[in-house]
């Protein structure tokens, strides 16, 4: 549809003068009235029905009401405040005039938008630089001049309102706040509501700060049919952010851009046809479903972009996933299963921080606003703001407060927790955020009404919501009562007050323990059951908790506080808590706990010891630091330092590396800048381990402690060479080394993995390449901006799961469409030279090329950034790729397929009668192994895998582990790697760096065709889950059957079961990683995670040998070694879903809320549902003799259609998950 485009230039067309604006009516009228357009509507009506008519003639389908002006807000600088009303009236009545007329004409329906524009004042900017808690309107204010502009626009016809140019969003949220209030006041049917924002500049921000999906979110509860933005830009310029919003919305998008950009006169030049042509890319790619026209536009131009988008379809209306907690402060906070524990700090608060008070009573706002500033650079993701104190003024106090924290970028980031046990205070509070915040808090305490009256004004403000477990009888201590109150809650918020149930928060009561009294000792575990209880019934809701609480004891003991902080966490975090307010940077974690502390907050926060409290005194009081041990100088130390630091390099010794740099630096007769010590002694050093690697004579794992030892010295040079380029920038031209080229690694948004990714960016440093590692799970746009603004010279694209892929096409489409020159390398487990060929080249114009493993990465950049051999490699790399496009497409001719239907028939079929189910397990539901020791698994670690990361691979007959070590070529190196991580594991095994925690569960099953049905109780009568299955079709020159997972289950009528697990044994990488990375230690950082996933691997192998022969006891006899382990030589499966028995992801949704494996394993799924930590493993048991591993092959449109009516999945989502599988071309 097409909307109008600006009133302004048509009225400056006419060239009217004071007396036009004045009129008869206003003849007299003591202010000059010249500008106020809206004024127009009363005194020259004919000139704005004209306007409006020549807009919809021109193939407008709907025309803004002449009142972006018109409330009596902006009126006053007319001193024409009491006309609004009718000012709205009469030009909602004026354009329904047009809109009649002209439909009459045509036939053609045609509507009004009452136009809500900004108001001329701010709610959220001080217009005094001086005092930046100055406001010059107030929430209140705004409130009532758009209900009164409002109740004029309904009552004058308007079909629609539109709250437009919005640049404050807390204008915008009273605008809304008063539609909501109109429309129960007056006892008014509910009208479409349009919301469109305006971003200032390119920094994608609006004027109050917000970037745009913060703007969306903070609006979101207005529930727009359609939101989007105008003005400001031209259609180029806000193409990019039109993209962006419309992530994270599913309302329809408005775009009505301004007529390019202006010139220095302020006109504006753009041409109908340029406009049109600009705008046409919003309507081709399927952007937008309304376009319009704001400043400099007229009828020529909304009739050139009708005509040229007409023909288009509008935006297809996603489905956009609303169960998600969305947050804002100025950015959007998600929180679901990736985000992990959410801090919100707490100093900000008079209670719970004497400072923080003092400065408040004192008026020190500025330096209360320092403590606000320091919370969020020590982590935490929400501000908690309370002023309950009894010599303040609260209200007062909280609006001048969060006035001035919004005037700090930094601050104003993160949302908002407005705190206080007065609810007219938290009503100040929200009346001054422009973001999505957080009431903390209301409670039944005071009865059902009063909580529903709270909870409607909150959801009318937009705000999340914390509920206490209070209510009219008292506070909840024990698990049950927590429950009960909670669930009474929940109850009436969504079923009476219609609330989100993603925006609900339970604070479930976290009371102080260890006080010496016995009735307290218990509250820890009383939270943390009844965290696991709300997640399993109350779905959707979050759980918070104040954790200082917990410690109140021990105040002054900042130590022991923090550990009990720290292990109550750990484990209520695992029950289902997903926030805290907390102290960010009072934390501790958990691993580095020392163990007898650790015992010791183990024993309180479970209730194990009654002396724990008089124990945790007396540690408080005694204890001390490690001394550090003096080791022997080497023999190499005496040789010249050039030597010294070649060797440290080429054998990986960090220990003397900064030593031996510094006293290079200091040789000014040789090294005159710190700049020279890196082009000499240091990049000497790495050509000569560039050259042993390129020989063979130094594997990856040495070359890897190279680049540790490197970065290492680089980074004690990095502040000098920033002052020697500073003193010599004028009379120095080169300040840099000049390298071999800049290169961009990252791995793609949904996916953690990034093993393969950090040894390629190793290789490529050692190389001399500038890389620019981006990390995991990273958008697109991003990626895309990073390069522009770094010019790089090739981007390398990362991933592991099958997903990525899919990510990957998207990744090389938007590089396309960015106009971008820049060649795109491919790698990870997943990825193929056939895939990148047939599904990523193609949608690029630039190579894209697939890179097997880091050793053949070098070569081709290289070649890409030789002159001499670009355009010969470049056009060798097209006639491979397109023979192979080739190659796949003739397979998909000749590769025959039989119908689903016919492959249902020759499926594979057990004699249930010969050959029963194995029986049921010893247990239903599920088991959870938390800190399973790691000791139990190092005898079944496959090592072949491990050394393959390393990219060392023995010839025949010493390829496989231990054999790999009598290889000539690799075997001393990979004798050397595996000492290492055996002294790793060593290592990790006494400081207790790792964790393992793991779940099996167990199920009543059976099979329905190609799926299985798990039941709720042995009964078989209620369903609780299905798992889909997929058939191979592929057609085969045998009789072997045709298999589904589901063939190795028995029918109905036959009892059976069937077993789900899941492993981890990463809980602790990621702080191991982030700790060597800091060293600049990228040989260890590998080393942490390829250790990691071999546990994990190994956690799965014995959980499923536990599971043979104990918790089913259908081998309890086996007895095997750990070859034929390795191959599989046992009874029964474990394929997981995204793997060829079942390549379809998304049943690891299925898997997660059957055994709730989030909240009881802390394993969450990635919005591509990779596993995280990353060193992670699950899957589905099926114990028959008769299961086997099998590939399901391609697969034709028949199954898939079939699959997405089972699943009740959109056929194109289907599609993009199954993407590889596919035996046609989507």
């Amino acid at each position: 549809m097409f909307l109008d485009g600006a009133m302004g230039t048509m009225v400056q067309r006419l060239k009217l003068e004071e007396e036009h604006f004045r009129g008869k009516e206003f003849k007299n009228h003591p202010k000059d009235l010249r500008g106020n357009n809206d004024l127009l509507t009363i005194t020259f009506p004919d000139a704005i029905y004209n306007i409006h008519k020549l807009y919809l003639e021109a193939g407008a389908d709907m025309v803004e009401t002449n009142t972006f002006s018109s409330t009596s807000i902006a009126q006053a600088d007319y001193a024409l405040e009491s006309y609004a009303y009718r000012l709205n009236k009469e030009g909602a009545m004026l354009a329904k005039r047009a809109c009649n007329d002209v439909y009459k004409a045509t036939g053609i329906p045609r509507f009004v938008c009452g136009s809500i524009g900004p108001t001329n004042r701010t709610a959220s900017i001080s217009p005094s630089v001086e005092n930046p808690a100055h406001r010059n309107v107030t929430f209140d204010e705004l409130v009532e001049a758009y209900a009164e502009q409002i109740r004029g626009l309904l009552d004058g016809g308007s079909d629609i309102l539109l709250v437009e140019t919005i640049f404050d969003t807390l204008n915008a949220k009273a605008a809304v706040f008063a539609i909501d209030l109109v429309l129960e006041e007056d006892k008014r049917p509910k009208v479409p509501v349009f919301i469109s924002g305006t971003i200032v500049d390119q920094s994608g921000r609006t004027l109050s700060g917000q970037t745009g999906e913060a703007f969306v979110t903070s609006l979101n509860h207005a529930n727009p049919v359609a939101i989007g933005l105008n003005c400001a830009l031209g259609a180029p310029q806000m193409k990019p952010f039109i993209q962006n919003i419309s992530r994270f919305t599913d309302a329809h998008i408005i775009c009505y851009p301004n007529a390019g950009l202006p010139n220095a006169m302020g006109q504006y030049d753009e041409s109908p046809a340029q406009m049109a042509k600009n705008v046409e890319p919003f309507a081709k790619e399927g952007l937008v479903t309304i376009v319009g026209g704001c400043c400099g536009t007229t009828p020529e131009h909304i009739k050139a972009v009708a005509e040229v988008c007409r023909k288009y379809k509008p935006r297809k209306k996603p489905a956009y996933n609303r169960n998600v907690m969305t947050l804002s402060g100025l950015e959007v906070l998600r929180v679901d299963e990736t985000t992990g524990f959410v801090n919100v700090g707490e100093r900000c608060n008079v209670a719970g921080s004497r400072k923080f008070c003092r400065h408040i009573l004192k008026g020190e706002y500025e330096e209360a606003l320092a403590i606000a500033r320091a919370q969020v650079e020590n982590g935490a993701q929400v501000v908690d703001v309370n002023f309950d104190e009894g010599l303040l003024d609260g209200h007062a106090a909280m609006t001048r407060f969060l006035n001035m924290l919004a005037s700090d970028p930094e601050c104003a980031r993160v949302p908002l927790m407005i705190d206080s046990s007065k609810f007219s205070v938290i009503e100040a509070g929200l009346k001054c955020a422009q973001g999505k915040c957080i009431v903390n808090s209301i409670s039944l305490k005071e009865g059902e009404e009063d909580f529903i009256r709270k909870a409607k004004l909150i959801k009318r403000f937009g705000a999340a919501v914390v509920v206490m477990a209070f209510d009219e009888v008292g506070q909840a201590a024990e698990k049950e009562r927590k429950v009960e109150v909670c669930t009474r809650s929940y109850r009436i918020l969504v079923d009476k007050v219609g609330f989100n149930p993603y925006d609900i928060i339970f604070d479930p009561n976290i009371l102080t323990i260890a006080t010496g009294m016995e009735e307290h000792n218990n509250y820890a575990v009383e939270f943390i059951e009844a965290c696991r209880e709300i997640k399993q019934t109350l779905p959707g809701a979050k759980i918070s908790g104040g954790v200082s609480n917990l410690s109140f004891a021990f105040r002054g003991m900042d130590k022991v506080r923090e550990a009990m902080h720290s292990v109550f966490l750990f484990h209520a975090v695992k029950a289902g808590m997903d926030m805290g307010i907390v102290n960010a940077g009072f934390l501790t974690v958990y691993d580095d706990i020392p163990k007898d502390l650790l015992k010791l907050c183990e024993d309180a926060v479970w209730n194990r010891d009654p002396e724990v409290t008089e124990k945790l005194l007396e540690y408080a009081k005694a204890h001390s630091k490690d001394a550090k041990k003096e080791e022997d100088q080497e023999e190499w130390r005496t040789w010249p330092v050039t030597q010294r630091i070649t060797h440290a390099l080429v054998k990986g010794i960090m220990k003397y590396i900064v030593e031996d740099t510094e006293e290079a630096r200091l040789d000014k007769e040789k090294y005159p800048r710190a700049l020279n010590v890196i082009e000499g002694p240091l990049m000497s050093g790495m050509d000569v381990v560039g050259d042993l690697f390129g020989k063979g004579k130094m594997f990856l794992p040495q070359v890897i402690r190279s680049a540790r030892v490197m970065k290492k010295a680089v980074a004690h040079l990095v502040e000098y060479i920033k002052i020697e380029k500073e003193e010599e920038r004028a009379k120095s031209g080169a300040t840099e080394v000049k390298g071999n080229g800049t290169i961009i690694m990252a791995t793609v948004k949904g996916d953690v993995h990034d093993i393969g990714k950090n040894i390629c960016g190793v290789v490529l440093g050692c190389n001399n390449y500038k890389v620019i590692d981006l990390g995991v799970m990273v958008p697109c746009d991003v990626i895309i901006k990073t390069a522009i603004e770094q010019k790089v010279d090739i981007v390398g694209l990362s991933g592991l799961i099958t997903p990525s892929l899919e990510e990957m096409v998207i990744v090389a489409k938007e590089f396309e469409k960015a106009g971008l020159k820049i060649p795109i390398l491919i790698g990870g487990a997943t990825t193929s030279k056939m895939h990148t060929a047939v599904k990523i080249a193609p949608q690029y114009s630039y190579p894209v090329i697939h890179c097997l493993d880091a050793s053949r990465n070098v070569p081709v950049c290289a070649a890409l950034l030789d002159e001499n051999q670009r355009d010969e490699f470049i056009a060798d790399i097209r006639e491979e790729y397109a023979e192979l496009r080739e190659e796949y497409y003739e397979g998909l001719e000749d590769k025959r397929l039989l119908s689903l239907e016919a492959a249902r028939e020759k499926k594979f079929q057990i004699n249930w009668g010969l050959k029963p189910p194995v029986g049921k397990p010893k247990f239903l539901g599920t088991k959870v192994y938390d800190d399973f020791p790691l000791e139990k698994l190092l005898d079944r670690i496959d090592w072949n895998p491990f050394f393959q990361v390393f990219q060392l691979r023995g010839r025949y007959p010493n390829r496989g582990f231990p054999k790999i070590f009598q290889d000539e070529n690799v075997g001393p190196e990979a004798k050397r790697v595996y000492d290492d991580a055996q002294a790793m594991l060593k290592e990790i095994l006494a400081k207790k760096t790792l964790k393992a925690t793991g779940i099996v569960g167990f199920y009543p099953a059976n099979s329905v065709g190609d799926d299985i049905e798990i039941y709720e109780d042995e009964t078989r009568e209620k369903v609780k889950c299905v798992f889909y299955g997929l058939r191979q079709q592929s057609e085969k020159e045998t009789e072997e059957p045709y298999y589904c997972l589901s063939d190795f289950v028995a029918p109905k009528g036959i009892p059976d079961y069937i077993g789900m697990f899941a492993v981890s044994t990463g809980f602790g990488c990621d702080e191991l990683v982030e700790k060597y990375e800091k060293d600049h230690d990228d040989y260890n950082s590998i080393m942490i995670k390829a250790v990691a996933d071999r546990l994990a691997e190994a956690f799965a192998e014995l959980l499923h040998e536990k599971v043979r022969k104990d918790d089913w006891g259908y081998a309890a006899e086996e007895s095997i070694s750990a070859a034929d382990m390795f191959a599989v030589r046992y009874q029964g499966i474990r394929p997981a879903p995204g793997y060829p028995s079942q390549p379809d992801h998304t049943e690891k949704v299925t898997m997660w809320e059957l055994g709730d494996i989030k909240n009881k394993t802390g394993i969450v799924l990635t919005d591509s549902l990779a596993m995280t930590p990353a060193s992670s493993v699950s899957g589905l048991y099926f114990p028959h003799e008769e299961s086997k591993y099998f590939a399901v092959g391609k697969i034709g449109k028949d199954q898939v259609q079939d699959y997405a009516a089972r699943k009740k999945m959109d056929i194109a989502l289907v599609e993009k998950w199954l993407g590889t599988i596919l035996a046609y071309d989507v």
